[in-house]
């Protein structure tokens, strides 16, 4: 990525999603990779009058500690770890992989001890962020392994992120807003409506959205953006449903996963590759089979899948689902100590009614607010 788009995404994340103000201490995460942005992240910072506080991971040393560390050592929280989620008052973290499998080989037991260990700092995160005592966003810096994993060049993949992320506009924060007002008709038409329905290729399924509330999600928690999310009732969820593009998670490809409902819980689940870490994710906990969040995907910037759910989850004419916790403003109860996102693409033969009404339809919304 090139210093000028370097420097006008770090002054999107930092004036625009963060919004960062005098005094307010940030924490920044990230890889070596991702220094160049980092530190553009870091100067923005410090020009706004915030106090920037970089966290550079070494990214084996995870893949270190899963392997070799105890129990005990698992679930230590260092200091500024948990100074990220409790204390500080603006977070950014930067996804820039070397290597996007390179935890494919460790147990799914012991991840699943250093996520469980996790769970209530996760929960205070959130209830923090509902609460607007803490901003976050989380982004991504095109590397390598991104562009293979998506099937692209570097070069064609940094291109894919700025466009995704409007950064070629002369005004790239005017692009987001155009987009907040126009999710925000979509929310203002679904907010006092009860029952979403989706169908399509081997998926019928049903869920209560009553009393609670839809999300705007415009650049700021996560850039790019453009969805429109919510916590769905979470025992109403009943049905079947099929994610047939393939997720990165935890260094597993999982691919071709169906699911099936009833009172809200999953009680089957399948997947073409990678099955049994399917099970140990839906295991982790009670939470863990149950859906957290329901969203609608609405960047048309972004156009292909990638592997990567930071840029699939947004694309126009999708929906998406997350099993596990919830976020607490979305009205969402559910929680766990994950949070896994699946895409559903009704792009081609699929349908969604809300109490009856046609809302999206073969990936175009019929209905504009």
């Amino acid at each position: 990525m090139d210093g000028t788009r370097i420097e006008r995404l770090a002054r999107v994340l930092t004036e625009y999603s963060l919004e960062l103000q005098p005094e307010e201490r940030v924490v920044m995460i990230g890889s070596p990779l991702a220094a160049p942005l980092l530190l553009a992240a870091y100067q923005h910072a410090l020009r706004l009058g915030a106090f920037p506080i970089l966290d550079v991971h070494l990214p084996e040393a995870q893949e270190i500690l899963l392997r070799e560390g105890n129990d005990a050592q698992l679930q230590a929280i260092s200091p500024l770890e948990a100074f990220a989620s409790l204390e500080a008052d603006a977070r950014l973290s930067v996804i820039a992989p070397e290597n996007t499998r390179m935890l494919a080989g460790i147990d799914p037991a012991r991840q699943q001890v250093f996520s469980r260990a996790r769970a209530s700092l996760r929960e205070r995160h959130l209830e923090r962020a509902a609460q607007g005592e803490l901003k976050w966003c989380g982004t991504l810096f095109p590397t390598a392994a991104l562009a293979q994993e998506a099937d692209m060049s570097l070069r064609d993949y940094t291109e894919f992120v700025a466009r995704a992320g409007f950064l070629d506009d002369p005004d790239p924060v005017a692009r987001w807003r155009d987009l907040a007002a126009y999710q925000q008709r979509l929310i203002d038409w679904l907010t006092p409506r009860h029952e979403v329905h989706v169908v399509g290729p081997d998926t019928d399924l049903r869920l209560r959205i009553s009393g609670r509330t839809w999300i705007n999600s415009d650049g700021h928690r996560n850039f790019p953006s453009g969805e429109i999310f919510v916590g769905p009732v979470e025992d109403s969820v009943e049905g079947h449903i099929r994610f047939t593009h393939a997720t990165i998670v935890q260094g597993r490809e999982v691919e071709d996963v169906r699911l099936w409902f009833e009172r809200g819980r999953v009680v089957k689940a399948t997947a073409a590759k990678n099955e049994d870490f399917l099970e140990a994710m839906l295991n982790t906990d009670e939470g863990a089979r149950y859906l957290g969040e329901f969203a609608f995907g609405t960047n048309r910037a972004i156009d292909r899948f990638t592997r990567n759910i930071l840029f699939d989850e947004k694309i126009g004419g999708t929906i998406h689902m997350a099993l596990g916790a919830g976020y607490p403003d979305s009205g969402s109860r559910n929680q766990s100590a994950i949070h896994w996102d699946l895409i559903c693409d009704l792009r081609q033969g699929g349908q969604v009614t809300v109490d009856g009404e046609v809302f999206l339809k073969d990936g175009e919304y019929v209905v504009q607010g």
